[in-house]
């Protein structure tokens, strides 16, 4: 069985290639290069670090190693998508579009084709269920990365090897240390690759400007203040507004007249919600032979019931319990509770009631109506 493994210089990704050759296997190993070039503006992700230790596990394993460039497709799919999302009022997921297009995208399309696997460092399991692959919740509650891969089509999630998904992070740790790997005590990587060492905001500056706005007290219509453009605020935001008298959190934009609506308080009403509206809601599973699980859901639905799930809205450890079912507007996931802070653009991951595979997933609509 051949497998290419996408390595970072992590110690996840390190100790899944020890994993690895330790159960019989030679894994390729990949390193993908995705920071922005400098001729774009960009300082390219810290990368002598990560291709370092990827080398020495190379070495140290006797396993062939490539580097291989994805600068370009990285720039034409997720940095403009990104850019494209927040122009519009959403709120975007660069790394939800990194894994669809990106590492298991380009990647697979130049590269991973040639093999039977690819196998990653993410916290996350695949589970057989009547016959199908599913993509299924990692040991881990506080690592689980499910959300992130929640993208993914059923053709890529087939391929996927998760061997550090079983694993506490604790126990990853200790694994890499007792292998002697390089990246043991090495921090967990944080933030967007591609921005390098440049400030988010200044990367949203740098390609859509400036333009003066009001602030404006939701409950009141007062005027509180101005901000620099709507694109550099979301929805559930507290830091960077500079009101005085606050809290304030950011519960509103209207995109058309550049205005950000504002609450004060710390558990205002505005800030939550109980329905969230579905764009592209689809099933993660082979739908032309989908698990029993997946028929009783759509027969449910079709048939005006709903259906009871677990589901997240943004990354997190916790699971909320809700209720799904199909509207004329698309379809609707009923919290038990109030969420907090909808964010239009955001994708929603849903998983069984038992909060183990993920059955589907869908877009968080701009403007849903209940």
């Amino acid at each position: 069985m051949s497998i290419a493994a996408l390595v970072s210089g992590g110690v996840d990704s390190s100790v899944v290639v020890h994993l690895l050759k330790e159960q019989g296997y030679e894994p390729t190993l990949f390193y993908i290069r995705i920071g922005m070039e400098e001729k774009e503006g960009f300082i390219d992700c810290p990368a002598e670090e990560d291709i370092e230790i990827t080398s020495y596990l190379a070495r140290h394993y006797g396993l062939r190693f490539e580097e291989v460039n994805l600068h370009r497709e990285y720039w034409e799919n997720v940095v403009s998508y990104t850019i494209d999302a927040v122009r519009r009022g959403l709120t975007p997921n660069p790394d939800v579009m990194c894994n669809k297009l990106i590492k298991f995208g380009a990647f697979e399309q130049r590269w991973g084709k040639e093999f039977d696997f690819t196998a990653t460092g993410h916290y996350a399991t695949t589970t057989r269920v009547d016959d199908t692959v599913m993509l299924s919740s990692a040991m881990d509650p506080v690592k689980d990365q499910t959300d992130f891969l929640s993208q993914l089509s059923y053709t890529q999630i087939r391929k996927l090897m998760f061997p550090i998904g079983h694993m506490m992070k604790a126990d990853v740790r200790r694994v890499a240390h007792e292998a002697h790997l390089p990246s043991a005590d090495r921090k967990d990587s944080q933030g967007i690759c591609f921005l390098g060492k440049i400030n988010y905001n200044d990367f949203l500056r740098r390609y859509l400007g400036e333009r003066e706005g009001k602030i404006v007290e939701l409950e009141t219509g007062r005027i509180l203040g101005t901000h620099r453009g709507y694109w550099f605020h979301t929805i559930g935001q507290r830091k960077g507004l500079f009101l005085s008298g606050g809290p304030w959190f950011v519960v509103k934009k209207d995109i058309a007249e550049n205005v950000l609506y504002v609450s004060q308080g710390y558990d205002p009403s505005t800030q939550y919600g109980q329905s969230v509206v579905l764009a592209d809601y689809h099933y993660l599973c082979d739908v032309n032979h989908p698990p029993l699980k997946v028929q009783r859901w759509e027969q449910l639905l079709q048939a005006g019931q709903s259906v009871d799930v677990k589901f997240k809205i943004r990354h997190t450890p916790e699971f909320a319990q809700g209720h799904l079912r199909l509207m004329d507007e698309g379809v609707v996931i009923d919290s038990d509770v109030r969420i907090q802070g909808i964010a239009a653009g955001q994708y929603a991951t849903i998983y069984d009631n038992d909060a183990h595979l993920v059955v589907a997933t869908g877009q968080i609509a701009m403007s849903p109506k209940l």
